[in-house]
Order: structure tokens, then C-alpha cells, then sequence
């Protein structure tokens, strides 16, 4: 099957869109913050029902994939948290381990590499600059706002590089 037959693909973030870090923010507040920790946490995120439900319904017409700024390590964790939540099975697009590019530039890189060959129906994240960066190069997005936001999370998708 080739990209024009293929149904389109809807790209969702992990992180405050389908999963709730709030258990596991005071890993950033502390100085300096502890990496390990936070994504040690993620197996017991839990679910945001918002963002499960839009899944379910993207899912009907779109291919479901997921495009995290989790680092490569955190595949087996994800991967299971995913299967134990009863999301559709999707390939799962994550950072490189030594990868500290902001999200909105290494998330843009993978929508801009499958829009060459696929038709990218709808971005879904949280990350704000994600989002405008997205739109700006034309891609349609739905901005997850159901999770309570954190600075702490921001300042670390954007200077860090590392979620």
C-alpha cells in the first residue's frame, strides 16, 4: 500500500495529551533536576480520559502514531504504558538519548519527513511552541489542554531537550 491509499496519520504527543505527569513534576523543580527519576515515574502516569477519547474517535478514519519527546530508553515503558491503557498500536516516534534539540524543532523534523510520504491529518500536543511551530508549517493541530500545565515541563521541552 502506498502513501495515497494508506489512511492519513494523526500524530499524538504523550505527555500532558495522553498521560499525566503531575506525579511526577517535583522531579524537575529540583536542582538540578533529575532526568532518571521523572521518567522512571512515567509507567504510573495516568491516562487523561480527554485524550483517550480523541484518540478513539481520530482513530476511525486516521492511523494512529505517537510522537514523544521521551528519549529513546524510554521505548519498552512507553510501549507497554500504551498497550496497558488499550491505545491503538502505532509506531511510537521518540528523541534520540543525547538529542537536546528543543521538541518544536525535533518534533517538526519527524511531521516534515512523514508529510513526504504520507497525508499528516492532525498534530496533538500540549507543548505550545510545538503546536505554533507545526502550524506555521501547515500542519493541522488540536492543542491538548486538558492536563494541568507546568512550567517546570515547558522550560524543559524548550531548553533542555528533553521531553
Amino acid at each position: 500500500m502506498d502513501g495515497a491509499t494508506r489512511p492519513p496519520l494523526a500524530l499524538f504527543d504523550l505527555d500532558n495529551t495522553l498521560a499525566g505527569t503531575a506525579h511526577r513534576q517535583h522531579f524537575l523543580e529540583r536542582r538540578p533536576r533529575d532526568w532518571q527519576g521523572f521518567f522512571a515515574a512515567a509507567p504510573d502516569d495516568p491516562p487523561l480520559a480527554e485524550g483517550l477519547r480523541l484518540v478513539s474517535r481520530t482513530a476511525v478514519e486516521c492511523e494512529i502514531q505517537y510522537l514523544t519527546g521521551r528519549p529513546e530508553r524510554c521505548r519498552r515503558d512507553t510501549s507497554a504504558w500504551l498497550e496497558r491503557h488499550g491505545l491503538p498500536a502505532g509506531r511510537i516516534w521518540m528523541r534520540g538519548d543525547r538529542d537536546r534539540r528543543p521538541a518544536r524543532q525535533t518534533k517538526l523534523d519527524v511531521l516534515r519527513r512523514l508529510a513526504r510520504v504520507r497525508e499528516v491529518r492532525v498534530v496533538v500536543d500540549d507543548d505550545e511552541l510545538v503546536c505554533a511551530a507545526a502550524e506555521a508549517a501547515g500542519f493541522t493541530v488540536v492543542r491538548a489542554r486538558w492536563a494541568s500545565a507546568s512550567e517546570e515541563l515547558a522550560d524543559a521541552q524548550e531548553r533542555e531537550g528533553r521531553t
